[in-house]
C-alpha cells in the first residue's frame, strides 16, 4: 500500500492517488475546489487536546506519537477505509517532519497494514 504524504498546498497530481485531509480543521486561504480531496477524515486526526499539547514541538515528538497510536487504536475501522489503495496523506501544517500525517503514515504501516492482511 503506498502511502505519501504532501502539504495540502502543494498542487495536486495524478499519481497522489487517493487524496485523504487527515487535519481536524480545513486549511485557510484554501477553496475544496482547488485542494482536490477526495475524502476528508476529521475523526482520525488528533484531537484537540492532543493538538494543542504537542504544538509541532520536537521535543514532545515520542510522547505524541505515542498518544495519538493510543487514539487511533479506537479507530480502526474509519483507518480501514484509506487503505488499500495509493493513498497521499494531506496535512496542513507547515512543520513538515513532526505533524500527525507523518505520525498516521508510521501507524498505517507498523498496524492498521498488518491487521487488514491478516484476516
Amino acid at each position: 500500500m503506498p502511502v505519501q504524504i504532501k502539504r495540502i498546498y502543494e498542487n495536486p497530481l495524478k499519481g497522489d492517488g487517493f487524496r485523504v485531509l487527515v487535519d481536524r480543521l480545513w486549511p485557510r486561504g484554501l477553496s475544496r475546489e482547488k485542494a482536490k480531496v477526495d475524502l476528508w477524515v476529521k475523526e482520525i486526526a488528533p484531537s484537540d487536546s492532543l493538538r494543542n499539547w504537542f504544538a509541532h514541538d520536537p521535543a514532545k515528538w515520542d510522547e505524541f506519537r505515542a498518544r495519538y497510536f493510543s487514539e487511533l487504536d479506537n479507530k480502526r475501522e474509519l483507518l480501514l477505509m484509506i487503505v488499500g489503495q495509493p493513498v497521499t496523506l494531506l496535512y496542513g501544517a507547515k512543520e513538515e517532519k513532526y505533524n500527525n500525517a507523518v505520525a498516521l503514515k508510521e501507524y498505517l504501516k507498523k498496524r492498521v497494514f498488518k491487521i487488514k492482511h491478516s484476516k
